[in-house]
């Protein structure tokens, strides 16, 4: 059965960095494409980065250059390390998993409607 278990989050200061988890049980990385969300307070979840089933990676504007999702596949995990954060990055934020591209595809596509199961969201809170 398929499974998400986020880890990390808390709070940190403008400019730090922090690590999130995400551990899939059930289903191989190899056949998921998994994607980061994240709902800031009275807005809609927007994307920010995903990994495909081969390992291609893509990113939102936002996330471009301060954000970086990876794959560990020993540990069926993804991560997403996040640098130089702002206020602007205080969120609740979800990895979700789709395996509608099959087994080692490149396709990868932040759209949330893509996605069928979802973490159950960590908090990020950074403070000024």
């Amino acid at each position: 059965q398929l499974r998400l278990v986020q880890y990390g989050g808390g709070l940190v200061q403008a400019g730090g960095s922090v690590r999130l988890s995400c551990v899939v049980s059930g289903v191989s990385l190899d056949y998921l494409g998994v994607s980061w969300f994240r709902q800031a307070p009275g807005k809609e979840r927007e994307g920010v980065s995903c990994v495909s089933s081969d390992g291609a990676t893509v990113y939102t504007d936002s996330a471009k250059g301060r954000f970086t999702i990876s794959r560990d596949k020993a540990q069926n995990t993804v991560r997403l390390q996040m640098e130089s954060l702002s206020p602007e990055d205080t969120a609740v934020y979800y990895c979700a998993v789709t395996e509608r591209y099959g087994y080692r595809s490149s396709a990868c596509t932040i759209s949330r409607p893509n996605y069928e199961q979802w973490g159950q969201g960590t908090r990020v809170t950074v403070s000024s």
